[in-house]
C-alpha cells in the first residue's frame, strides 16, 4: 500500500535544540521538516524527534544544498501534495547560497506563509547559536532556561583508564558523538540508567592530572551500580568548577570529595 501524505501544515528549520522559539513554530503545525546538516548539535540528528511530538521529516542538507528557491518550494509541494500552510521563523533562509528568505517564500508558495516573530526570554533573543555560546561558557542553567528543558547528552559506556575504581571514585566513562559539549569542568547532573534518573556528578574535559585524554565521566551519587554496559543519558543541572591540574592523586581525591558534597547540596534543592 502506497503511503499518502495528507499533511496540510509544516514548520521548516534545523530545530537544533528544540528550544522555546522552535516550540512556537512546532505548536502551529501538523508536522516538522528538519534540515539535517550532520554537525555539532545541541540535539543530534534524529534525536530531535524525541522532543517533537509530531511527525518529523528530515531533509539532508547535502542532498538539497544545490536547489534554488523555486526548486526547493517545488520539492515541498511534491512531498506534501495537500500542503496549505508553511510556518517559519522571522530570520528563515533557504535554498542555494541562502538566496531564499521569507519574502521569496511568500512569492513562490501559493498557500499561507506564517512567520513567527523573534522570541525572547527576558532580554535574550532565543537562538541555537546563543545557546551554544552559553554552553561553551558552562552556563547550563541559562541554557536550560532557553531550551525550556534540561540539556542532555547520551553516550556508550566504555572502559576508562582504570584509576577511578582503584584510586578515586568509580565512574561511568562515555563515548559521546555529535553533540556540542559544555565547557570543560565538573557539573551537578542526573544520569539515566535503565530508564531511571539518578543524581550524579559529571566531569568532562582533558584529564590533565593523569593521562591528558579527553573524557566524559559520571559518578553516581550514593549508589553502587557495579559494572554497566550500554547507553546512558546525562542531564546537566549546574556548573560546579573549572577543570584544573592537581599535584597528585591524593589532592585530586580530596577535591572530588568536595565536589561530591557540593553536587549533593545542589541536587537536593532541585
Amino acid at each position: 500500500m502506497k503511503f499518502k501524505n495528507s499533511i496540510k501544515s509544516i514548520a521548516i528549520g534545523s530545530f537544533d535544540g528544540i528550544h522555546l522559539a522552535h516550540q512556537k513554530l512546532i505548536n502551529e503545525v501538523e508536522a516538522v521538516v528538519i534540515i539535517e546538516r550532520n554537525g555539532g548539535y545541541l540535539t543530534a540528528g534524529y534525536k530531535r524527534s524525541w522532543y517533537i511530538k509530531k511527525p518529523c521529516f528530515f531533509y539532508h542538507f547535502e542532498k538539497i544544498q544545490r536547489l534554488d528557491a523555486k526548486a526547493f518550494v517545488e520539492k515541498l509541494e511534491k512531498d506534501f501534495p495537500l500542503l496549505e500552510s508553511i510556518v517559519v521563523g522571522y530570520d528563515f533562509g533557504f535554498a542555494y547560497q541562502k538566496e531564499g528568505n521569507v519574502k521569496r517564500l511568500k512569492e513562490l508558495f501559493q498557500g499561507e506563509v506564517k512567520v513567527i516573530d523573534e522570541v525572547k526570554l527576558k532580554d535574550t533573543s532565543i537562538h541555537s547559536r546563543t545557546i551554544k555560546v552559553l554552553l561553551r561558557e558552562g552556563k547550563v542553567e541559562e541554557v536550560n532556561a532557553l531550551l525550556g528543558r534540561t540539556f542532555s547528552i547520551d553516550g556508550q559506556v566504555i572502559s576508562g583508564q582504570g584509576l577511578g575504581k582503584k584510586e578515586l571514585v568509580p565512574t561511568l566513562n562515555l563515548n559521546v558523538y555529535d553533540y556540542e559539549l559544555p565547557k570543560e569542568g565538573v557539573y551537578a547532573t542526573q544520569t539515566k540508567i535503565d530508564e531511571v534518573w539518578i543524581p550524579s556528578i559529571t566531569f568532562l574535559g582533558h584529564r590533565i592530572t593523569t593521562d591528558g585524554n579527553y573524557a566524559v565521566e559520571s559518578y553516581i551519587l550514593d549508589r553502587d551500580i557495579g559494572i554497566y554496559q550500554g547507553i546512558v543519558f546525562i542531564e546537566f543541572i549546574k556548573f560546579i568548577r573549572d577543570n584544573q591540574k592537581f599535584n597528585g592523586l591524593e589532592d585530586l581525591k580530596k577535591q572530588i570529595r568536595i565536589d561530591i558534597e557540593k553536587a549533593k547540596s545542589i541536587l537536593i534543592k532541585k
